[in-house]
């Protein structure tokens, strides 16, 4: 059973930086190919960031690119997400998620396990 828990999530100013991470159950990180995904309010749920399963090709979206950075440490079992220069635009649910292999990584719907989220303000 794969198990997925975001932890990092929180208020920051514009500007400011968080790192989340996503706490997974025994070898998934290094079984998968992992992502986060975000949903803010009134939107539909998008791709943010992908790691590939050997942890050597990362994708991210245009809107966060240049700002975010996916890695992991699979001894700890732990995928993260570094976020800097946040805008008020980055407010969002943030999820982790395992990919389905041979999926694409921008549809959500391609994903099989998710965590529960963490919830991520941005103020201007």
């Amino acid at each position: 059973q794969v198990q997925l828990v975001e932890s990092g999530g929180g208020l920051v100013q514009a500007g400011g930086s968080l790192r989340l991470s996503c706490a997974a159950s025994e070898r998934t990180i290094s079984s998968y190919s992992m992502a986060w995904l975000r949903q803010a309010p009134g939107k539909e749920r998008e791709f943010v960031a992908g790691l590939s399963i050997s942890g050597f090709s990362t994708v991210y979206a245009d809107s966060v690119k240049g700002r975010f950075a996916i890695s992991r440490d699979i001894a700890k079992n732990t995928a993260y997400l570094q976020m800097n220069s946040l805008k008020p635009e980055d407010t969002a649910v943030y999820y982790c998620a395992t990919k389905i292999p041979g999926r694409t990584y921008n549809d959500p719907a391609n994903y099989g396990y998710w965590g529960q989220g963490t919830q991520v303000t941005v103020s201007s």
